[in-house]
């Protein structure tokens, strides 16, 4: 069975602030509700969130905003990884991993999360990388690996 909710905040892969949807009632109940995320639709709730859509739009802008400074810092920035080869100088012993991303990221400066570290498959091959970098749902910033002979 669905429910009719306005969502109170941008919910990823629901919908924005205000928008009226229909959801499961177990994802209402358990998630949305609790959370303070969406309230059950009606008219008083329409119009007190008229006031609110512009505070979260100005939110939301802030948040893009900051990104999109990270995105700058991270696009000017390279990292060096030298790593072992085999005797073909082709393999890598071991991989580059968002794990060792984050870790050289936090020693120029840049304090990122691994999660936001796309790489699709670690890295294990020699040469430069470019490897993406999701800072925001909107800003996606292209970070250069070198990855060399140790």
């Amino acid at each position: 069975m669905a429910i009719e909710l306005i969502l109170m905040d941008n919910v990823d892969h629901l919908g924005n602030v205000g928008e009226k949807v229909k959801v499961a009632d177990g994802y209402a109940r358990n998630f949305l509700l609790p959370q303070g995320l969406a309230v059950h639709a009606s008219k008083a709730i329409e119009r007190q969130l008229e006031a609110r859509k512009a505070v979260v739009a100005e939110k939301y802008q802030a948040e893009v905003a900051a990104a999109n400074e990270v995105a700058a810092k991270v696009a000017e920035t390279s990292i060096t990884v030298p790593m072992q080869v085999g005797e073909e100088d082709e393999k890598l012993f071991g991989s580059v991993t968002s794990i060792d991303v984050t870790r050289l990221l936090a020693e120029e400066g840049l304090e990122i999360d691994r999660k936001q570290i796309d790489l699709t498959e670690p890295i294990k091959t020699l040469g430069v990388h470019e490897v993406p970098v999701k800072l925001h749902k909107e800003v996606t910033a292209t970070l250069k690996v070198w990855v060399v002979k140790a």
